[in-house]
Protein backbone atom coordinates (compact mmCIF):
# COMPACT_ATOMS: atom_id res chain seq x y z
CA UNK A 1 0.00 0.00 0.00
CA UNK A 2 1.11 3.20 -1.04
CA UNK A 3 2.26 5.79 2.40
CA UNK A 4 -0.68 8.00 2.20
CA UNK A 5 -3.79 5.63 1.98
CA UNK A 6 -4.49 3.73 4.75
CA UNK A 7 -7.41 1.32 5.14
CA UNK A 8 -10.84 2.41 6.64
CA UNK A 9 -10.22 1.44 10.86
CA UNK A 10 -13.57 0.83 11.51
CA UNK A 11 -13.09 -3.49 12.16
CA UNK A 12 -16.55 -4.05 10.15
CA UNK A 13 -15.44 -1.91 7.57
CA UNK A 14 -16.99 -3.88 4.45
CA UNK A 15 -14.68 -4.75 1.92
CA UNK A 16 -15.85 -2.91 -0.40
CA UNK A 17 -14.23 0.53 1.42
CA UNK A 18 -10.80 -2.16 2.71
CA UNK A 19 -10.75 -2.94 -1.84
CA UNK A 20 -11.50 0.88 -2.90
CA UNK A 21 -8.91 2.17 -0.48
CA UNK A 22 -5.80 -0.08 -2.27
CA UNK A 23 -6.26 1.65 -5.76
CA UNK A 24 -3.57 3.66 -5.02
CA UNK A 25 -1.14 0.14 -4.30
CA UNK A 26 -2.83 -1.15 -7.17
CA UNK A 27 -2.08 1.85 -9.82
CA UNK A 28 1.59 1.68 -8.35
CA UNK A 29 2.00 -2.08 -8.84
CA UNK A 30 0.87 -2.07 -12.29
CA UNK A 31 2.92 1.06 -13.22
CA UNK A 32 5.69 -1.04 -11.65
CA UNK A 33 5.39 -3.58 -13.18
CA UNK A 34 3.54 -2.98 -16.82
CA UNK A 35 5.69 -0.54 -17.68
CA UNK A 36 8.02 -2.34 -19.96
CA UNK A 37 4.63 -3.86 -21.33
CA UNK A 38 3.15 -0.54 -22.50
CA UNK A 39 6.31 0.58 -23.94
CA UNK A 40 6.42 -2.13 -26.09
CA UNK A 41 2.80 -2.34 -26.99
CA UNK A 42 3.05 1.77 -27.96
CA UNK A 43 5.66 1.19 -30.57
CA UNK A 44 3.57 -1.82 -32.40
CA UNK A 45 1.44 0.70 -32.43
CA UNK A 46 2.80 3.84 -33.80
CA UNK A 47 4.01 0.92 -36.13
CA UNK A 48 0.49 -0.83 -37.12
CA UNK A 49 -1.26 2.86 -37.70
CA UNK A 50 -4.89 1.12 -36.67
CA UNK A 51 -7.96 3.34 -38.19
CA UNK A 52 -9.91 2.04 -35.47
CA UNK A 53 -9.76 0.69 -31.41
CA UNK A 54 -12.58 -1.99 -30.49
CA UNK A 55 -13.05 -2.57 -27.26
CA UNK A 56 -14.93 -5.21 -25.72
CA UNK A 57 -15.86 -5.39 -21.62
CA UNK A 58 -19.13 -5.41 -19.35
CA UNK A 59 -20.40 -3.56 -16.57
CA UNK A 60 -17.37 -1.71 -14.55
CA UNK A 61 -15.01 -2.83 -16.75
CA UNK A 62 -17.26 -0.93 -19.85
CA UNK A 63 -17.21 2.07 -18.35
CA UNK A 64 -13.45 1.69 -17.45
CA UNK A 65 -13.49 1.37 -21.82
CA UNK A 66 -15.58 4.45 -22.05
CA UNK A 67 -12.63 6.67 -20.49
CA UNK A 68 -10.30 5.04 -22.00
CA UNK A 69 -12.64 5.92 -25.32
CA UNK A 70 -12.44 9.80 -24.62
CA UNK A 71 -8.84 9.46 -24.30
CA UNK A 72 -8.22 7.66 -27.38
CA UNK A 73 -10.08 9.31 -29.41
CA UNK A 74 -8.97 12.86 -27.76
CA UNK A 75 -5.26 12.04 -27.90
CA UNK A 76 -4.52 10.08 -30.45
CA UNK A 77 -7.29 10.76 -32.85
CA UNK A 78 -8.34 7.17 -33.78
CA UNK A 79 -12.18 6.60 -33.41
CA UNK A 80 -12.94 4.11 -31.28
CA UNK A 81 -16.15 1.90 -31.15
CA UNK A 82 -17.45 -0.28 -28.32
CA UNK A 83 -18.97 -3.95 -29.76
CA UNK A 84 -21.56 -6.04 -28.74
CA UNK A 85 -19.71 -9.56 -27.27
CA UNK A 86 -23.35 -10.70 -28.77
CA UNK A 87 -23.00 -10.15 -32.09
CA UNK A 88 -20.36 -13.05 -32.07
CA UNK A 89 -21.89 -15.14 -29.28
CA UNK A 90 -25.44 -15.19 -30.29
CA UNK A 91 -25.73 -13.48 -33.60
CA UNK A 92 -22.84 -15.03 -35.05
CA UNK A 93 -22.15 -12.22 -37.39
CA UNK A 94 -18.57 -11.72 -38.38
CA UNK A 95 -16.74 -8.60 -38.27
CA UNK A 96 -14.58 -7.27 -40.30
CA UNK A 97 -11.19 -6.28 -38.26
CA UNK A 98 -8.40 -6.75 -40.41
CA UNK A 99 -5.65 -4.19 -38.87
CA UNK A 100 -7.45 -2.87 -36.03
CA UNK A 101 -6.60 -2.78 -32.66
CA UNK A 102 -9.34 -4.77 -30.13
CA UNK A 103 -8.85 -4.08 -26.15
CA UNK A 104 -10.97 -6.54 -24.12
CA UNK A 105 -11.09 -5.92 -20.54
CA UNK A 106 -12.33 -7.84 -17.80
CA UNK A 107 -11.71 -8.61 -14.05
CA UNK A 108 -12.51 -12.37 -14.58
CA UNK A 109 -11.16 -12.61 -17.96
CA UNK A 110 -13.83 -15.75 -17.95
CA UNK A 111 -17.05 -14.71 -19.60
CA UNK A 112 -17.61 -17.16 -22.71
CA UNK A 113 -19.19 -14.28 -24.79
CA UNK A 114 -16.02 -12.41 -24.53
CA UNK A 115 -13.98 -15.04 -25.43
CA UNK A 116 -15.98 -15.30 -28.43
CA UNK A 117 -15.37 -11.83 -29.17
CA UNK A 118 -11.88 -11.89 -28.34
CA UNK A 119 -11.26 -15.12 -30.29
CA UNK A 120 -13.06 -13.21 -33.44
CA UNK A 121 -11.44 -10.14 -33.61
CA UNK A 122 -7.68 -12.35 -33.77
CA UNK A 123 -9.12 -14.67 -36.71
CA UNK A 124 -10.20 -11.22 -38.03
CA UNK A 125 -6.67 -9.78 -38.04
CA UNK A 126 -7.40 -7.42 -35.18
CA UNK A 127 -4.70 -7.07 -32.72
CA UNK A 128 -5.77 -8.48 -29.68
CA UNK A 129 -5.16 -7.17 -25.97
CA UNK A 130 -6.70 -8.09 -23.05
CA UNK A 131 -6.38 -5.57 -20.05
CA UNK A 132 -7.19 -8.48 -17.16
CA UNK A 133 -7.02 -8.77 -13.38
CA UNK A 134 -6.72 -12.94 -13.30
CA UNK A 135 -3.96 -13.71 -14.36
CA UNK A 136 -4.59 -17.35 -14.82
CA UNK A 137 -7.92 -16.81 -16.86
CA UNK A 138 -8.90 -17.53 -20.76
CA UNK A 139 -8.31 -14.11 -22.10
CA UNK A 140 -5.11 -13.32 -20.55
CA UNK A 141 -3.93 -16.47 -22.50
CA UNK A 142 -5.53 -15.64 -25.26
CA UNK A 143 -4.59 -12.01 -25.90
CA UNK A 144 -1.58 -11.25 -28.11
CA UNK A 145 -0.48 -8.82 -25.87
CA UNK A 146 -1.56 -9.16 -21.86
CA UNK A 147 -1.51 -6.19 -19.69
CA UNK A 148 -1.99 -7.71 -15.67
CA UNK A 149 -4.23 -4.71 -13.86
CA UNK A 150 -2.30 -5.83 -10.96
CA UNK A 151 -5.56 -5.00 -8.60
CA UNK A 152 -5.08 -8.11 -6.46
CA UNK A 153 -7.52 -9.92 -5.11
CA UNK A 154 -11.36 -8.13 -5.04
CA UNK A 155 -13.83 -10.38 -3.26
CA UNK A 156 -16.17 -7.69 -3.05
CA UNK A 157 -19.25 -7.66 -5.10
CA UNK A 158 -18.86 -4.34 -5.95
CA UNK A 159 -15.68 -3.97 -8.33
CA UNK A 160 -13.33 -0.75 -7.22
CA UNK A 161 -9.77 -1.12 -7.46
CA UNK A 162 -10.32 -2.90 -10.51
CA UNK A 163 -12.25 -0.44 -12.40
CA UNK A 164 -9.52 2.19 -11.69
CA UNK A 165 -6.91 0.50 -12.33
CA UNK A 166 -8.49 -0.60 -15.64
CA UNK A 167 -8.35 3.42 -16.40
CA UNK A 168 -5.41 3.14 -15.47
CA UNK A 169 -4.00 1.30 -17.97
CA UNK A 170 -5.97 2.94 -20.77
CA UNK A 171 -4.05 6.04 -19.54
CA UNK A 172 -0.97 3.96 -19.39
CA UNK A 173 -2.02 3.07 -23.16
CA UNK A 174 -2.23 6.24 -24.65
CA UNK A 175 1.13 7.73 -22.71
CA UNK A 176 3.15 5.38 -24.32
CA UNK A 177 1.66 5.63 -27.54
CA UNK A 178 2.21 9.10 -27.97
CA UNK A 179 5.15 8.93 -26.20
CA UNK A 180 3.69 12.19 -24.52
CA UNK A 181 6.49 12.91 -21.43
CA UNK A 182 3.31 14.98 -20.04
CA UNK A 183 0.99 12.39 -19.64
CA UNK A 184 3.49 9.65 -18.50
CA UNK A 185 4.52 12.26 -16.23
CA UNK A 186 0.43 12.14 -14.67
CA UNK A 187 0.92 8.37 -14.73
CA UNK A 188 3.79 7.84 -12.56
CA UNK A 189 1.54 10.35 -9.61
CA UNK A 190 -1.96 8.95 -10.11
CA UNK A 191 -1.13 6.37 -6.84
CA UNK A 192 -0.63 9.44 -4.58
CA UNK A 193 -3.46 11.19 -6.51
CA UNK A 194 -6.14 8.64 -5.50
CA UNK A 195 -4.71 8.30 -2.28
CA UNK A 196 -5.40 11.53 -1.78
CA UNK A 197 -8.80 10.72 -3.04
CA UNK A 198 -9.86 8.36 -0.86
CA UNK A 199 -9.03 10.49 2.31
CA UNK A 200 -11.45 12.94 1.42
CA UNK A 201 -15.00 12.32 2.80
CA UNK A 202 -18.05 12.80 0.70
CA UNK A 203 -20.35 11.12 3.08
CA UNK A 204 -21.88 14.10 4.39
CA UNK A 205 -22.98 15.22 1.01
CA UNK A 206 -23.91 12.00 0.36
CA UNK A 207 -26.02 11.75 2.80
CA UNK A 208 -28.85 13.01 1.41
CA UNK A 209 -29.46 10.24 -0.74
CA UNK A 210 -29.94 8.14 2.49
CA UNK A 211 -33.89 8.81 1.46
CA UNK A 212 -33.67 8.95 -2.15
CA UNK A 213 -35.58 7.05 -4.57
CA UNK A 214 -33.67 7.88 -7.89
CA UNK A 215 -30.78 10.55 -9.32
CA UNK A 216 -29.03 11.34 -12.54
CA UNK A 217 -25.29 11.58 -12.35
CA UNK A 218 -23.40 13.75 -14.70
CA UNK A 219 -20.28 13.39 -16.66
CA UNK A 220 -18.91 14.81 -19.94
CA UNK A 221 -16.17 13.49 -22.09
CA UNK A 222 -13.47 11.20 -20.07
CA UNK A 223 -15.76 12.05 -17.72
CA UNK A 224 -18.60 9.55 -18.99
CA UNK A 225 -17.44 6.28 -17.67
CA UNK A 226 -17.09 7.63 -14.12
CA UNK A 227 -20.62 8.83 -14.25
CA UNK A 228 -21.39 5.24 -15.83
CA UNK A 229 -19.51 3.75 -12.74
CA UNK A 230 -21.19 5.88 -9.93
CA UNK A 231 -24.67 5.31 -11.66
CA UNK A 232 -24.09 1.45 -11.25
CA UNK A 233 -22.48 1.56 -7.93
CA UNK A 234 -25.35 3.48 -6.41
CA UNK A 235 -27.51 0.19 -7.89
CA UNK A 236 -25.50 -2.43 -6.78
CA UNK A 237 -24.84 -1.32 -3.55
CA UNK A 238 -27.89 0.89 -2.41
CA UNK A 239 -30.93 -0.01 -4.80
CA UNK A 240 -30.88 2.98 -5.80
CA UNK A 241 -31.78 3.80 -9.10
CA UNK A 242 -29.19 6.48 -11.32
CA UNK A 243 -29.24 7.36 -14.48
CA UNK A 244 -25.95 8.71 -15.89
CA UNK A 245 -25.79 11.16 -18.73
CA UNK A 246 -24.08 13.55 -20.59
CA UNK A 247 -24.58 16.96 -19.06
CA UNK A 248 -25.27 18.04 -22.88
CA UNK A 249 -28.11 15.17 -22.89
CA UNK A 250 -29.73 15.61 -20.13
CA UNK A 251 -31.14 18.50 -20.67
CA UNK A 252 -33.31 17.07 -23.85
CA UNK A 253 -35.94 14.67 -22.89
CA UNK A 254 -34.35 13.56 -19.09
CA UNK A 255 -34.57 17.32 -17.75
CA UNK A 256 -38.31 16.57 -17.39
CA UNK A 257 -37.47 15.06 -14.00
CA UNK A 258 -35.16 17.53 -12.83
CA UNK A 259 -36.76 19.28 -9.55
CA UNK A 260 -36.71 19.75 -6.06
CA UNK A 261 -37.41 15.50 -4.80
CA UNK A 262 -34.43 14.68 -7.64
CA UNK A 263 -31.22 15.01 -6.76
CA UNK A 264 -27.94 15.84 -9.40
CA UNK A 265 -24.47 14.31 -8.58
CA UNK A 266 -22.52 15.87 -11.42
CA UNK A 267 -18.54 15.50 -11.72
CA UNK A 268 -16.43 17.75 -13.88
CA UNK A 269 -12.82 18.22 -15.11
CA UNK A 270 -10.24 20.66 -16.19
CA UNK A 271 -10.86 20.82 -19.52
CA UNK A 272 -13.54 22.15 -22.71
CA UNK A 273 -16.48 20.47 -21.26
CA UNK A 274 -16.74 22.42 -17.85
CA UNK A 275 -18.32 25.63 -18.97
CA UNK A 276 -21.19 23.58 -20.68
CA UNK A 277 -21.14 21.24 -17.54
CA UNK A 278 -21.28 24.46 -15.29
CA UNK A 279 -24.36 25.57 -17.55
CA UNK A 280 -26.24 22.33 -17.38
CA UNK A 281 -26.10 22.76 -13.10
CA UNK A 282 -27.34 26.23 -13.14
CA UNK A 283 -30.48 25.05 -14.95
CA UNK A 284 -30.89 22.37 -12.73
CA UNK A 285 -30.19 24.66 -9.87
CA UNK A 286 -32.54 27.06 -10.85
CA UNK A 287 -35.50 24.20 -11.26
CA UNK A 288 -34.95 23.46 -7.62
CA UNK A 289 -33.08 20.30 -8.19
CA UNK A 290 -30.41 19.06 -5.26
CA UNK A 291 -26.85 19.35 -6.66
CA UNK A 292 -23.80 17.61 -5.46
CA UNK A 293 -21.02 18.43 -7.80
CA UNK A 294 -17.38 18.04 -7.82
CA UNK A 295 -17.94 22.23 -9.08
CA UNK A 296 -17.67 24.73 -7.36
CA UNK A 297 -18.77 28.80 -7.06
CA UNK A 298 -22.07 27.46 -8.91
CA UNK A 299 -25.27 28.97 -6.64
CA UNK A 300 -27.63 26.21 -5.30
CA UNK A 301 -24.84 23.87 -5.93
CA UNK A 302 -23.01 21.71 -2.78
CA UNK A 303 -19.53 20.99 -3.41
CA UNK A 304 -17.75 17.69 -3.22
CA UNK A 305 -14.07 17.87 -1.92
CA UNK A 306 -11.62 17.47 -4.28
CA UNK A 307 -8.05 16.73 -4.56
CA UNK A 308 -6.68 20.49 -6.07
CA UNK A 309 -5.02 20.75 -9.08
CA UNK A 310 -5.78 17.35 -10.69
CA UNK A 311 -5.13 16.94 -14.51
CA UNK A 312 -8.54 16.51 -16.77
CA UNK A 313 -7.60 12.95 -17.59
CA UNK A 314 -7.39 11.55 -13.40
CA UNK A 315 -10.34 13.74 -12.11
CA UNK A 316 -12.66 11.72 -12.81
CA UNK A 317 -10.58 8.72 -11.54
CA UNK A 318 -10.10 10.64 -8.35
CA UNK A 319 -13.84 11.41 -7.90
CA UNK A 320 -14.89 7.65 -8.29
CA UNK A 321 -12.77 6.75 -5.62
CA UNK A 322 -13.38 9.55 -3.20
CA UNK A 323 -17.05 8.23 -4.01
CA UNK A 324 -16.36 4.49 -3.16
CA UNK A 325 -15.49 5.48 0.28
CA UNK A 326 -18.73 6.88 0.60
CA UNK A 327 -21.67 4.79 -0.89
CA UNK A 328 -21.00 1.95 0.78
CA UNK A 329 -21.52 3.98 4.26
CA UNK A 330 -25.09 5.33 2.19
CA UNK A 331 -25.70 1.36 1.66
CA UNK A 332 -25.17 0.47 5.35
CA UNK A 333 -27.91 3.46 6.58
CA UNK A 334 -30.30 1.83 3.85
CA UNK A 335 -30.04 -1.45 5.25
CA UNK A 336 -27.80 -3.18 2.90
CA UNK A 337 -24.53 -4.83 2.65
CA UNK A 338 -22.38 -2.96 0.16
CA UNK A 339 -20.43 -6.36 -0.38
CA UNK A 340 -23.27 -8.62 -1.73
CA UNK A 341 -25.60 -7.45 -3.08
CA UNK A 342 -28.97 -9.48 -3.85
CA UNK A 343 -29.10 -10.84 -7.40
CA UNK A 344 -25.59 -10.73 -8.13
CA UNK A 345 -22.17 -12.49 -8.03
CA UNK A 346 -18.46 -11.72 -8.01
CA UNK A 347 -18.31 -13.36 -12.01
CA UNK A 348 -20.68 -12.96 -14.06
CA UNK A 349 -20.65 -15.47 -17.22
CA UNK A 350 -23.13 -14.38 -20.16
CA UNK A 351 -22.98 -15.74 -23.11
Amino acid sequence: MTAAAKPPKHPMAPLMAIEAAESGAASARQIARAAPLFRDLGARLRALKPKVVITCARGSSDHAAAYGKYLIETRVGVPVASVGPSVISLYNAPLQMEGALFVAVSQSGRSPDLLRLAEAAKAGGALVVGFVNDETSPLAELADVFIPLCAGPEKSVAATKSYLTACVAFLQLVAHWREDAGLLDTVARVPGWLDAAVALDWYPALRRLELATGLYVLGRGIGSGAAAEIALKCKETSRLHAEAFSAAEVVHGPFALVGPGFPILALTQDDVTAEVTRGTLAKAAGLGAPILATETDIDGVEALPVVPGLPAEVGPLAAVASFYMAIHKVARARGLDPDVPPNLRKVTETV
